[in-house]
């Protein structure tokens, strides 16, 4: 029942991280770099820090008695996400979102999962120990469900295409090395909390319990947050943007009311995205001998679920037959990597 729940958590950390995007359609007049800085402060710099102080019991304590080559580590490992996740924004201007999130997403599911173990030199101690090679085969099939997912939404997208008879820049050669750099640096991040860990068995000394990796996102996100914020400021001074946090350009929708709906956006895009590393480090804690598996699953279960919401949203509605038909093969196959990975980490435990 613990890994079950375990389970439970990291799929609630997986809806909120599908969702958290959401947001940012709504907002006016401000450019990426604007909106995207202000949700990072709140996910990366201010939620970790209120939240560690509040489920942490004698923080201060912690911080002064954790390891600081560990916090170090996870700092600079976070930074590195960061720049995985500038690369992915960039990667889909030439092949598209759903490429590069088959792409990213498919190595950072693999990279993320297996480079702790392997960086220890657990890797095959564990995949030989019981229940290791049903961890394998679900990450295998996983990172296969994620690319039919990808296959399913570059067919949407030619769908889109023919019906618009839209002209989209679309560059291989350029998109492909950013969607891999993506992927490594995004894998990075689960590497950057196994890292952290000293610093988490530290606040268990002290009593956070299941809350203890809550103390990590102090450092692997601040590291996130200021690589993201180095590129957003350049951004900002070559298009001479930073007036919009205090002012919207001219146009027919502007005003106060209108600036400060797009603080609350990008404040509640901010709330989501973290609410999945806080749910992530909850089913973390419950993962039992594979704890490892923890980024897979939570690979796994964000595609999964992304697919999901799409279909109640009716976004795939009008796509053709074979679209359809590697959506389907998709969430079957996403579906079948989770239950396999469940059943290896059951398997960990006994």
């Amino acid at each position: 029942m613990n890994l079950l729940f375990g389970i439970l958590l990291h799929g609630i950390g997986a809806f909120s991280a599908s969702v958290c995007y959401t947001p940012q359609k709504k907002t006016v007049s401000w450019s990426w770099q604007t909106y995207w800085l202000m949700q990072a402060a709140v996910c990366w710099l201010l939620l970790p820090v209120i939240v560690a102080w509040i489920t942490i019991p004698h923080l201060v304590q912690v911080l002064a008695e954790a390891p600081g080559n560990a916090m170090w580590r996870s700092f600079i490992l976070g930074a590195l996400y960061g720049i995985g996740g500038t690369a992915f924004g960039l990667a889909i201007r030439y092949v598209g979102f759903s490429l590069t999130y088959a792409i990213s997403v498919g190595i950072s599911c693999v990279l993320g999962t297996l480079l702790p173990p392997l960086y220890r030199g657990e890797l095959g101690a564990i995949l030989s120990d019981t229940g290791g090679g049903w961890i394998l085969s679900g990450i295998t099939i996983g990172a296969a469900g994620i690319a039919l997912c990808g296959l399913a939404g570059h067919s949407k997208e030619k769908d889109i295409a023919k019906r618009s008879n839209s002209q989209t820049v679309f560059s291989l050669s350029i998109g492909l090395p950013l969607c891999i750099l993506a992927g490594v640096l995004s894998a990075v991040y689960g590497f950057s909390l196994d890292q952290g860990q000293p610093i988490a068995d530290v606040a268990a000394q002290y009593g956070a319990g299941h809350f203890q990796g809550n103390v990590i996102y102090i450092f692997s996100n601040t590291g996130a947050f200021l690589s993201t914020m180095i590129y957003c400021l350049y951004l900002h001074l070559k298009q001479k943007t930073f007036k919009e946090y205090i002012s919207l350009p001219p146009g027919p929708k502007t005003g106060k009311r209108v600036l400060s709906l797009n603080y609350i956006l990008a404040v509640i895009t901010g709330v989501l995205w973290y609410t999945q590393f806080f749910f992530y480090g909850l089913g973390h804690m419950r993962m039992g001998a594979y704890k490892f598996t923890s980024w897979a699953i939570h690979m796994i279960m964000l595609v999964l679920i992304s697919a999901l919401i799409g279909i109640l949203l009716k976004e795939w509605m009008n796509s053709s037959k074979s679209t359809r038909f590697y959506l389907i093969a998709a969430i079957f196959t996403l579906i079948v990597s989770v239950l396999i990975l469940t059943y290896g980490n059951y398997l960990g435990q006994s």
